[in-house]
């Protein structure tokens, strides 16, 4: 009996220094509706939905928690895996601290998978779910990547950088320098960025550069890696998943994506926007991948609508 109890105190103390050891923060009140941001990655941070938008979701009448995952950015940790598995053992800590049954989750950019695969393996966790300029079909993305950086380097003439995506199209589509050569490309040529944003976003932009926050977010540059060593998941397509959690599972999701975010098509985006119905998606003008900054009223309005 005393051994049992020992290994129970063994358990809840392991489980109570995860949780803490993890970079978390709260906005809001405790009772209102809970909502978990899960941030994009490997490589990732919470920095930036903190510092933008968090307390004006607050505001809104949610219990806002964000946080880093485990190995990325201020949850800094040279032992973690940066596994989906990891990932989920650490969100459910975050259940267990705060107390909740189940909560709402946006799921930003990469966090679209974790979100997704959380959603599918513990479904009676979540209440719904917000996909935000989310990935869902990962080679769609880097196909659609590579298919527009070619026609832009074709209208260029620009021959070395054909070359250059040519050799990216030799990796291993199944490897981290695959994908970060994608997104590198993507960046290149501002897929992430919204060229003449309105004067909403300027301001929000301006505060975040001036913010003491902003020089928090200093990535993990070995995170990719050690993901794509240690997860077997990888460039995955889960809208079959995302059809099951809506039919089966009966967990509402929601869509929110920029019209101006190229590292979707319009095609990857119908599709989506049947699946979830169109009541349930918005496809935003003047917006880019970092939506809920780019057009935040937009954002705020939609989540709220959604979820409250």
């Amino acid at each position: 009996m005393r051994y049992t109890l020992l290994l129970l105190t063994l358990l809840c103390y392991s489980l109570s220094t995860s949780a803490q050891s993890l970079y978390i923060k709260t906005f809001g009140k405790p009772g209102s509706t809970p909502l978990i941001f899960i941030h994009g990655g490997p490589a990732g941070s919470a920095v930036h939905f903190e510092a933008t938008t968090a307390q004006k979701l607050a505001a809104k009448g949610f219990y806002v928690i964000v946080y880093d995952r485990r190995g990325e950015c201020r949850s800094a940790d040279a032992n973690a895996t940066l596994t989906y598995e990891e990932a989920f053992t650490d969100l459910n800590n975050i259940y267990r601290q705060y107390k909740l049954t189940k909560a709402n989750l946006i799921g930003f950019s990469f966090g679209g998978l974790v979100t997704t695969l959380f959603a599918e393996k513990y479904p009676e966790k979540v209440q719904a779910i917000v996909l935000c300029s989310a990935l869902f079909a990962q080679q769609a993305t880097y196909n659609h990547i590579l298919d527009t950086v070619t026609r832009i380097y074709r209208q260029k003439s620009d021959t070395a950088k054909l070359r250059e995506v040519a050799l990216v199209e030799q990796l291993d589509k199944k490897s981290a320098r695959y994908r970060s050569e994608c997104f590198r490309l993507a960046s290149e040529n501002g897929f992430f960025r919204v060229a003449h944003p309105d004067h909403e976003a300027q301001e929000i932009s301006r505060a975040y550069d001036s913010s003491a926050l902003k020089q928090t977010d200093i990535r993990n540059k070995n995170a990719p890696e050690r993901f794509y060593k240690n997860e077997t998941r990888v460039n995955i397509y889960v809208q079959p998943v995302l059809a099951s959690l809506i039919r089966e599972k009966h967990i509402p999701i929601y869509g929110i994506y920029g019209k101006l975010d190229g590292i979707f098509s319009t095609n990857m985006l119908r599709h989506l926007e049947q699946l979830l119905g169109t009541k349930n998606f918005r496809y935003v003008d003047n917006s880019s991948h970092y939506l809920y900054a780019d057009q935040q009223s937009v954002f705020l309005e939609s989540v709220t609508r959604w979820l409250k």
